[in-house]
């Protein structure tokens, strides 16, 4: 369906294996509380004893948090792993697809290294298949049929500028007259690369730069600028929003105990804000 629909974006929800568990957050409080059961009845998800957190102080939702076991030996944890890399090298115009974790549910974006060299090394991605998953993995999906490895151009892709361009952010995600000066340096040769070489690279930046400044050189941090806050601004008539704010003070009276004008984020708490106007 992505290969024939130009105009529909994927990010993949990669799921990372590890010893320590992630931790899921949702405002599906329901799910949340099924989650922490799960360690009862199945080999995966939450391991007895661990917490289940869920909670919302004068707002709306249920936030819930929820430690959480992916384990490659499990067969829904095996297959969840691969699906998400299929996504990635199944989708042909790699501006349709995004590299995530869906942190932290998926995985911690401290993983990205690791993800990254499944991506672009079939080697090591046939070795976590192969050798360390259950095999239902290897039977019910199409990965290890798979021999598309990402170039550091397609990488690039699904990393920044993809993401950038579906945001609608001309200043970011290129590096163009009038980009902003974000800009990672690693140590790689593009001849030479292999599972361990990439994720060498990617886990420890040459440089990190910020906004044309030097944040990071060689794993020591030299500056910490102000970051940006990036907020997105629809149009609507004023005539809509003043009808739609009234109905919402008015049910806000009933129901809060705040007051409507202590709800807002004011100025101070974004002294870099940049505004994206919809179209």
């Amino acid at each position: 369906y992505l290969n024939s629909h130009k105009n529909v974006t994927i990010d993949i929800g990669q799921v990372i294996f590890g010893e320590a568990a992630t931790t899921t957050m949702t405002a599906d409080g329901p799910w949340e509380f099924a989650l922490h059961h799960l360690g009862g009845t199945s080999a995966w998800g939450a391991k007895p004893g661990v917490k289940w957190i869920n909670g919302q102080v004068e707002g709306e939702s249920g936030s819930g948090i929820v430690p959480y076991f992916f384990n490659p030996k499990v067969a829904v944890n095996a297959i969840q792993w691969a699906i998400g890399l299929e996504l990635m090298l199944l989708t042909k115009n790699s501006w349709q697809v995004f590299s995530t974790t869906d942190h932290p549910n998926g995985g911690p974006f401290t993983s990205y290294p690791q993800m990254f060299t499944w991506f672009m090394d079939k080697k090591s991605r046939d070795d976590v298949l192969l050798n360390k998953c259950s095999k239902k993995a290897a039977e019910k999906t199409q990965l290890k049929d798979i021999d598309r490895e990402l170039t550091l151009n397609e990488l690039c892709i699904v990393t920044r500028a993809g993401t950038a361009k579906s945001l609608g952010m001309t200043d970011r995600g290129h590096l163009g007259i009038g980009a902003i000066g974000d800009i990672a340096i690693y140590k790689l040769d593009p001849n030479k690369m292999d599972g361990h070489s990439i994720e060498k690279a990617f886990s420890l930046a040459a440089y990190t730069i910020k906004d044309g400044q030097i944040v990071v050189k060689d794993g020591e941090i030299t500056a910490t600028p102000m970051g940006t806050t990036i907020c997105a601004e629809g149009y609507v008539k004023d005539s809509i929003t003043e009808a739609m704010l009234e109905d919402v003070k008015s049910h806000w009276r009933d129901h809060y105990s705040i007051s409507f004008n202590n709800y807002g984020v004011e100025d101070a708490y974004t002294p870099k804000l940049k505004v994206v106007k919809g179209r």
